[in-house]
């Protein structure tokens, strides 16, 4: 994951676990949604290895040029001090409410299924079985 695409990767869940999920296990999913992406994105900022197969297709040195960079910006990650690694964690606490708005996004823009009518008709005294 990274900076630049983990924001709309986020809302994107957020409204697919409104679309799809059971009303019963949407804070589940999310909770879920949530602790995987920043699970796997503090991984990659911090390199751990194994996980070249998440940055190696963006060119990028290592998880944490990823995560700042995308392959798309230039920082030098192997140079950055207190306040990036500040502003990393800003990122980070800020991925719930990104998935949050998704949400709120998602529940804005599916349509609500209506509950089944249920059917109160009368049986006809002549066809029950006495």
């Amino acid at each position: 994951m990274s900076f630049l695409l983990d924001p709309p990767l986020l809302v994107a869940a957020g409204a697919a676990i409104e679309a799809a999920v059971p009303d019963e296990r949407r804070d589940l999913a999310a909770a879920v949604t949530a602790g995987a992406f920043i699970g796997v994105s503090v991984m990659l900022y911090l390199d751990v290895p194994g996980l070249g197969f998440l940055w190696r297709p963006f060119r990028s040195s290592g998880g944490r040029d990823f995560m700042w960079n995308s392959g798309v910006f230039r920082i030098a990650t192997d140079q950055v001090g207190a306040p990036a690694h500040a502003a990393a964690g800003a990122q980070f606490a800020l991925y719930p409410v990104w998935l949050a708005l998704g949400r709120c996004l998602g529940r804005r823009l599916a349509p609500r299924a209506r509950p089944a009518a249920i059917d109160v008709r009368l049986a006809d005294p002549s066809t029950v079985d006495a």
